[in-house]
């Protein structure tokens, strides 16, 4: 099975599993080998930018719906092998309530250590694991467009491979 059928697998099952109430529309289903992030929209506020309305119906969501979703992520987390995360977006506010960080070991020679170090001395970072996390979050932000395209030639290449002549 492909990673792309695994993930239509998986947006799939929780298309079917979550309930409809949640939700003012379909869920925002994000994969990695890691983890499944779900993240569904509630109802805007009705008098514009309430932040304090929008604050509640997150807050009001995030426990009403907790054992719920605990049970969802259970049995998502079983089947799939992945841990499950939640979030929602309300008006113009993304907020994630349970996501999971993974460390990663990289190798970086003197002149990346550098770049590190200068954003944990600035203040930017505590650390160079949180420095290296907020640059890889910038690069992705100011990248997005090269970084959607990167990932659809991936899966044109998987696809492609899929095709092709059976391994020996």
């Amino acid at each position: 099975m492909t990673s792309t059928d695994v993930q239509e697998e998986i947006r799939a099952w929780f298309a079917e599993h979550l309930p409809g109430a949640w939700f003012t529309g379909p869920a925002e289903i994000e994969i990695d080998n890691d983890e499944i992030l779900v993240v569904g929209p509630l109802a805007g506020p009705e008098s514009g930018t309430a932040e304090e309305e929008v604050a509640a119906r997150i807050r009001d969501f995030r426990e009403l719906t907790r054992q719920e979703r605990m049970a969802v992520a259970s049995a998502a987390q079983h089947r799939f092998e992945r841990k499950v995360s939640w979030g929602v977006v309300c008006g113009e506010r993304r907020e994630l309530f349970t996501t999971m960080s993974s460390p990663v070991m990289t190798r970086l020679r003197q002149p990346e250590r550098r770049v590190l170090d200068t954003l944990v001395e600035a203040g930017v970072a505590r650390s160079r694991s949180e420095a290296l996390a907020w640059c890889v979050r910038l690069v992705g932000q100011h990248e997005s467009d090269w970084l959607k395209d990167l990932r659809d030639a991936l899966v044109a290449v998987k696809k492609v491979r899929a095709e092709g002549p059976a391994a020996i």
